[in-house]
């Protein structure tokens, strides 16, 4: 069952969060910091595998995940779970909220946290 499903019939269900992602968001983590801009959105069964090593790319592609651009010359865009999405909001053009900090995040080429 996904994880946003309600399992009792009749229920209300909330939304998921990794749905409601466009390209173009602004990302923030846990503490406010500014992550960077969403450039992809998979949904969770994705075939589109990140750049992470085995085993940690897979989940990715099981949960779902976005491709985070954040910026600088020597930066490698993030990597974020669906499960990893707090709040998705449509002010300022679209917000997107973590429930980690961005430290946490793995980065494409690196496999691993920076």
């Amino acid at each position: 069952m996904h994880p946003h499903t309600s399992n009792v019939p009749g229920m209300p269900t909330e939304p998921d969060p990794l749905a409601q992602v466009n390209d173009g968001m602004t990302v923030f983590d846990v503490a406010g910091e500014k992550v960077g801009t969403v450039t992809a959105v998979q949904t969770p069964g994705t075939d589109v595998r990140p750049e992470l090593v085995a085993g940690q790319a897979e989940g990715y592609m099981a949960d779902g995940y976005l491709r985070v651009d954040t910026s600088g010359v020597l930066s490698a865009d993030a990597y974020v779970s669906g499960s990893e999405i707090a709040d998705v909001s449509e002010v300022d053009g679209g917000v997107v909220t973590l429930r980690v900090p961005k430290e946490q995040l793995p980065r494409a080429g690196q496999g691993g946290t920076p």
